[in-house]
């Protein structure tokens, strides 16, 4: 069996024992780990998406949270009914075509990665004016500015009030689906020539442009794609907790997925995918931390937000000792599996 065949059988089996542990824990599971495994995906699709610009084309995007936000109004203002609408938006009614608007979930998703996508197209003209630390400031700006609208537009988003009793739509399926079809869509941009070319831009933009390579179009080309996922995986969010508001969608949320990208290692798909696994596991293993401890005769009150700052701590460890993440730029993959495997023998 040759290379291609190979790795393509080893793909289809791991897609088989994948939908396998998921029909098990759909079927046997808790809530609780159901919503683990749901924030797991979602946290793949973001990070994936998140690292195409970043990592490899090492632009310091500051901005995902808008893109997350507008996908999960989006989402959620077109699977709303007009009866729902009508009995949330109580201060100002819901403007026109949305108050009376349904559409089923599917849609919704596209919609939303749509919607963002096209807000990111209208930024990108500004944001890739500039490079560095004022491209970082640009798009932390925007994303600021799109929660402080959330909060003002009180026809659109229903203010602070925000949008409440959706319908959780997010299942295993749906998040578990997106996220495959991200990393299959990343996987196949990164090894292509548009995701050599954005390597290149990475490693010298000087010197890619005297090869030929137009980094407005390359760099456009990332920044649309990491904005439909992020869209898409903000209207997953926002049938998985049911309940939104502009608080939700803070610097915080756009934080959380540069230590994910960090730790995975830039550049690296695959390390993106180990770290954003680990930590929404380790996102709710730690919260015993922030719970009293009794140690016999000592007890060490909840510290709330402790969960936080071991995060942080975690982050600095990685720079200080392992400054390429988990993976640095490497990509785990079935011929690195084989090859292992065949030494190990002969050993």
């Amino acid at each position: 069996m040759d290379t291609s065949r190979r790795n393509t059988t080893c793909n289809i089996l791991l897609l088989v024992v994948l939908g396998l542990i998921l029909y098990f824990f759909e079927k046997y599971g808790s809530e609780y780990q159901i919503r683990i495994l749901n924030n797991m995906a979602i946290f793949i699709t973001l990070a994936v998406s998140y690292n195409l610009v970043n990592g490899m084309c090492g632009i310091l995007h500051l901005g995902p949270n808008a893109f997350i936000t507008i996908g999960a109004y989006t989402s959620a203002l077109l699977t709303m009914s007009p009866a729902e609408k009508q009995m949330s938006f109580i201060i100002e009614p819901l403007i026109w075509p949305l108050s009376v608007v349904q559409v089923p979930f599917a849609v919704s998703l596209i919609a939303a990665g749509i919607t963002a996508t096209l807000f990111a197209f209208l930024i990108s003209f500004p944001v890739f004016r500039v490079r560095g630390d004022y491209l970082a400031i640009v798009t932390l700006g925007f994303g600021e500015v799109v929660r402080v609208l959330c909060n003002a537009m009180q026809s659109l988003t229903n203010g602070p009030l925000g949008l409440k009793g959706l319908t959780p739509y997010t299942t295993l399926w749906w998040s578990w689906g997106v996220a495959v079809f991200t990393v299959m869509v990343i996987t196949k941009l990164v090894n292509s020539s548009y995701g050599r070319a954005m390597k290149a831009i990475r490693e010298n933009e000087t010197a890619a442009k005297a090869m030929g390579v137009d980094p407005f179009r390359h760099l456009l080309l990332a920044f649309l794609i990491s904005a439909f996922f992020s869209g898409v995986a903000g209207g997953l969010l926002a049938h998985l907790i049911t309940t939104i508001s502009p608080t939700l969608f803070t610097f915080f949320l756009t934080f959380n997925l540069l230590i994910i990208i960090v730790v995975g290692g830039l550049g690296s798909t695959s390390g993106a995918i180990v770290a954003a696994a680990l930590f929404a596991w380790g996102g709710e293993a730690l919260r015993v931390v922030e719970s009293p401890m009794h140690f016999g005769f000592l007890t060490i009150p909840g510290i709330p937000g402790m969960r936080m700052v071991l995060f942080s701590i975690i982050l600095m460890v990685v720079i200080l000792f392992a400054r390429r993440g988990i993976m640095g730029r490497s990509e785990l993959s079935w011929d690195r599996l084989f090859t292992a495997l065949r030494l190990q023998t002969k050993s």
